[in-house]
């Protein structure tokens, strides 16, 4: 499967974006999505993921939680990060990936080529 992500740009803290991540090939469906950012001179970071279909279980990590969601959109191949109350920290390249371990797997193996998110202060 290919991703790509868009959306990326330029906010002021306090403010939103959504990116997205559409995905070619069949049975998108059956991948567990997820969002990760590295900023300059960090590790990359896990941000959340979403489950394939069914109750579209979500997982975020304590750093964006109540501010970030993860939708999806399997007509569309599409999953989404809506990211509310932003801060200058949340600044980094965003990545999707996806995988069809299981929900909980942190091994990702199909992967976007990143969006950048810069917020001002």
């Amino acid at each position: 499967v290919q991703l790509v992500e868009s959306g990326g740009g330029l906010v002021q803290a306090g403010g939103s974006l959504r990116l997205s991540c559409a995905a070619s090939g069949r049975t998108f469906s059956g991948y567990v999505m997820g969002w990760f950012r590295q900023a300059p001179g960090k590790e990359r970071e896990f941000v959340g993921r979403i489950s394939g279909s069914g109750y579209y279980l979500t997982y975020y990590a304590d750093s964006v939680k109540g501010r970030f969601t993860i939708s999806r959109d399997n007509a569309k191949n599409t999953v989404y990060l809506q990211m509310n109350s932003l801060k200058p920290e949340d600044t980094a390249v965003y990545y999707c990936a996806a995988q069809t371990r299981n929900f909980y797997s942190r091994e990702y193996d199909y992967w976007g080529q990143g969006t950048q998110v810069t917020v001002s202060s």
